[in-house]
């Protein structure tokens, strides 16, 4: 009788419980989200952006959720429509036991601007594309050129260690592609462009460029040059610029010795060789006739003439 009745304790205790738990559910799934029990943080990490309102995010609430009960609401279904916006790296959707209603949202951090076709967009740091808002600018660097899918990230961690370092940051203020697929850096002093090639080996480009820098280029006038490349390896090849009065001394003797380079016929071509070698067949060819075994008159007079033939050849082959 005992086992019987704590079972039966038991039971109802369980009854009860459920009944007051499906009562509490109840009452909080009627329960209305309003305005100030929905919270909305934005996380960037270091770097602020704005490219994601806080009202729109309470809209699409709103949305998701017409009747703006706890019930009705679909967490995951809301989770999802905010992580699809573009901007947003992440998003996370919960509900206190309280009833309030905490939305955290990651937003994407540009690395740089990218100018190709025609269209602009942003790129951050994992290599993903997402829109230009007309709401909001981040300041980043400016790169053009038709740049492909799978040189983002490198490209990216480029702009992040000019970004990082004082010398580059100084003077780096865009990137540009050319239509040989060689990557230039532009620059705020001058009018010239630094010429990087690919994107290997950048911290030893960027060192040959400050070295260059510091050793030589801070005693010119920046406008000097048009193009200063480090492309290759250990030597920096560097092209003036033709619109600079200094250079045109410089550009009218390098034209003058091109062209009497062009004009002026090379030395080796004025001395044939083929009268040359017959000059030498002629000598031994009269040293080696068989009359001058008959005759050895005739054969004195021959050698005498090929003595004072050898020496008139010796000249013509000088």
């Amino acid at each position: 009788m005992k086992n019987k009745y704590r079972i039966l304790k038991i039971v109802i205790t369980v009854i009860i419980l459920g009944f007051l738990l499906s009562f509490s559910l109840r009452k909080f799934s009627r329960q209305k989200i309003t305005d100030d029990r929905i919270s909305v943080k934005m996380n960037s990490g270091k770097t602020p952006v704005y490219f994601v309102d806080e009202k729109d995010i309470r809209e699409i609430v709103k949305k998701e959720n017409p009747s703006g009960k706890v019930g009705d609401l679909n967490i995951p279904a809301l989770e999802k429509k905010i992580n699809n916006l573009p901007a947003v790296d992440s998003a996370n959707v919960y509900l206190n036991l309280n009833g309030k209603l905490n939305l955290d949202i990651k937003q994407r951090v540009p690395v740089f601007r990218l100018n190709k076709e025609g269209r602009d967009f942003y790129v951050d740091e994992k290599g993903t594309e997402f829109p230009i808002s007309k709401t909001y600018s981040h300041p980043c660097m400016l790169v053009t050129g038709d740049v492909q899918k799978d040189e983002y990230r490198q490209l990216a961690e480029l702009v992040e260690k000019i970004d990082k370092d004082d010398f580059s940051k100084k003077y780096f203020i865009g990137i540009s592609k050319d239509y040989k697929g060689n990557y230039n850096l532009l620059t705020s002093e001058g009018n010239y462009k630094v010429e990087i090639g690919d994107l290997d080996n950048i911290e030893f480009k960027v060192k040959g460029f400050k070295a260059f820098v510091e050793k030589y280029l801070v005693y010119q006038d920046p406008q000097k040059y048009n193009k200063i490349s480090v492309k290759y390896q250990n030597q920096i090849v560097t092209t003036l610029n033709p619109y600079f009065k200094e250079n045109d001394s410089i550009l009218n003797i390098g034209n003058k010795e091109l062209a009497k380079a062009s004009t002026t016929p090379p030395a080796v071509r004025k001395t044939p060789e083929a009268p040359k070698a017959a000059a030498v067949k002629k000598t031994s060819s009269t040293s080696s006739k068989p009359k001058a075994t008959t005759k050895p008159k005739e054969t004195k007079k021959t050698e005498k003439k090929a003595a004072a033939a050898r020496p008139k050849a010796k000249v013509k082959i000088e």
